[in-house]
């Protein structure tokens, strides 16, 4: 096992690397007064006439070859420099480390209840193959498909918002937000619900899960369809295998066959999807937190891009990036404690 996690954890260099080529070149095919922004450390630096950005595009060497560029770029990004975001006004790492914690609440918070529902709509379908359990979970996986996320959400906008006045846009209330900005509100996480619950403030923390209903159920409604699919799939081809069908010949009950025998081999498939599956649900939650008004990093990535705030842009292009490569490391390290077998492969 060790050895096969340090095979897993050499490879992560050499991914991370080529990922940071990529969004370089990204960058340097933008013109040297543009890719100033990415180096300035504040606006100050990018009001002065034409002779004080040609003085700047020399001081950071914006003409020079790109393999120093590079050195130069590389480093900035590892001292956590990503340049200054005119949309947030204050710099790109500072922006994304601020909205990270809203938009991880809400994609962990969609995340669990959409890996239940797929594990057990995917085995209910599989157990009873071309029965009423089997149609009903394919007509509701059929639907989570056609929807497009942004038609699911003004749904969720026009039936619980408009008409039941339930589930309101935006991360908080007014009141909320006021007392959250107070001095007497301690903000441990930037996670509204969870700081709520460690300043013992449940009035907030209700006013919280409203705000995240919609988005939440918008985000796993989504998202769950083509995992359970996969699990379906996977329960189907295990209870095919030799050993399901000894364990129901030496007359072991039904349950625990399905369960303990085939569900946790149909487990692994699905195991590889659901890594991926949050990585693309953390960076790609931009419609969502749009339509809900949701402050978080899917927010701040539609707005900088309507700007053509081209550091901002390229901050959470490097941020989504890393977020791939480092859930496809912990599916890699996490899949051999499932499947043994992969250790002597």
């Amino acid at each position: 096992m060790l050895n096969y996690a340090l095979r897993r954890l050499m490879m992560l260099p050499i991914v991370l690397f080529a990922l940071s080529l990529m969004i370089f070149a990204l960058q340097m095919s933008l013109s040297p007064t543009q890719r100033l922004a990415a180096y300035a450390p504040s606006p100050d630096y990018l009001k002065g006439g034409q002779e004080s950005i040609r003085r700047m595009i020399e001081q950071y060497g914006l003409n020079d070859p790109s393999y120093i560029q590079y050195g130069r770029w590389i480093g900035g990004v590892l001292s956590g420099n990503l340049g200054w975001s005119e949309t947030a006004r204050q710099p790109v790492s500072t922006a994304l480390m601020s909205l990270f914690p809203a938009t991880l609440e809400l994609v962990v918070l969609a995340f669990v209840p959409c890996l239940l529902l797929a594990v057990f709509l995917g085995s209910r379908a599989g157990i009873y193959l071309n029965r009423w359990p089997d149609h009903v979970i394919r007509i509701f996986t059929i639907l989570g498909w056609s929807f497009p996320v942004y038609v699911f959400g003004l749904l969720m906008l026009l039936i619980f918002y408009s008409a039941l006045d339930w589930f309101p846009p935006g991360r908080l209330s007014q009141w909320a937000q006021t007392v959250v900005s107070s001095s007497d509100f301690v903000r441990y996480t930037g996670a509204n619900t969870i700081d709520a619950l460690l300043n013992g403030n449940l009035a907030i923390f209700g006013d919280a899960l409203r705000h995240l209903a919609a988005p939440v159920i918008t985000l796993t409604y989504v998202n769950v369809a083509s995992m359970t699919r996969v699990m379906r799939t996977s329960m189907l081809e295990t209870l095919r295998q030799d050993y399901v069908r000894t364990a129901r010949a030496k007359g072991l009950p039904r349950r625990v066959v399905e369960l303990h025998h085939a569900r946790r081999n149909a487990l692994l498939p699905l195991a590889t999807i659901a890594g991926m599956e949050l990585a693309v649900m953390m960076g790609g939650v931009v419609i969502t937190e749009t339509i809900f008004d949701y402050a978080g990093l899917g927010q701040f990535a539609a707005k900088t891009a309507a700007n053509l705030d081209f550091p901002a842009v390229l901050g959470f292009g490097l941020y989504f990036a890393v977020v791939l490569v480092l859930m496809n490391l912990i599916v890699d390290l996490i899949y051999p404690l499932l499947d043994p077998r992969v250790k002597t492969q």
